[in-house]
């Protein structure tokens, strides 16, 4: 009888050292396969000009991920049940994920914005409601700092989740200037003039061309629309700089700026008696 055992002893403890061996080759395979894995990986996210912070998130994100997965194909070799492991870890997963709710979708959103690079830091943007340059941006939120000098801080999910405006993406503005004359003035030397102005000006640029023409005729003017293109560094200044020469040039000129202004002309009835209080002095 203990001849019987023998062999069945040898072929449990052959068939046991087979299963550890085959655990320890997945350990080691899979642990080098990872690692290739996640430098790969690094090269793509790195092409892709990723952020320094988020590239080496995503890098031991994919590493440790794919360690658990082989730890748990090793647990499996050796006969160990790995579906209660796998359920332990995904009810973890799912608390930390209702938990974390909020920063794991602002997390999303940071790694979207960063991949896709819809703007970049020192652009003038319009987000989640708020105009400013863009200063700096994070994984969770992006930092942004208003014309008055305030910084604001959005929640990145904010971001990815409204309609975004980049003034500066393309590298050049319009400004859309309005102008009114009076109805006296000569159309054909306003159109002159205003073109001359925008020819002298060494900020607009050439292509494409700026216009200038009449685009309404209002209650006590007639309105020329301006339309010069500039660099998108130079919207601002420019704008202000081109009213102020506007409005010097038009009085050298004799150009009338005409403002709002009403005559009011009182008749008296025939054959009605004024009130006292009425009548002239």
């Amino acid at each position: 009888m203990a001849n019987d055992a023998a062999p069945a002893l040898i072929q449990q403890v052959t068939l046991y050292g087979l299963n550890i061996l085959a655990a320890f080759l997945i350990l080691i395979f899979g642990s080098w396969a990872a690692r290739l894995l996640a430098r790969f990986a690094e090269k793509f996210f790195r092409a892709r000009q990723l952020d320094p912070t988020l590239l080496s998130f995503a890098k031991n994100l994919i590493y440790y991920s794919l360690l658990t997965f082989i730890f748990l194909a090793a647990l499996g070799r050796l006969g160990v049940q790995t579906a209660s492991f796998v359920a332990v870890i995904g009810a973890a997963g799912l608390a930390v994920g209702l938990a974390l709710q909020g920063a794991l979708s602002n997390f999303a959103s940071g790694f979207l914005i960063i991949l896709f690079r819809h703007f970049k830091v020192g652009d003038m943007i319009t987000a989640g409601g708020v105009t400013g340059r863009v200063e700096e941006i994070q994984i969770f939120s992006t930092e942004l700092v208003l014309s008055d000098g305030v910084k604001v801080v959005i929640p990145n999910s904010q971001i990815t989740g409204s309609t975004l405006h980049n003034y500066t993406a393309s590298g050049r503005r319009r400004l859309d200037l309005t102008v009114g004359v009076a109805y006296k003035d000569d159309v054909g030397k306003v159109k002159k003039v205003l073109q001359e102005i925008l020819e002298r000006d060494p900020r607009v640029l050439k292509t494409p061309a700026p216009t200038a023409a009449v685009s309404a005729l209002a209650e006590s003017s007639v309105t020329f629309a301006v339309r010069p293109w500039v660099a998108a560094e130079d919207h601002w200044e420019t704008q202000c700089a081109l009213l102020e020469t506007i409005k010097e040039t038009f009085e050298r000129e004799g150009i009338s700026l005409p403002f709002p202004q009403r005559e009011v002309h009182v008749y008296q009835h025939p054959g009605s008696t004024p009130k006292p209080s009425e009548r002239p002095f």
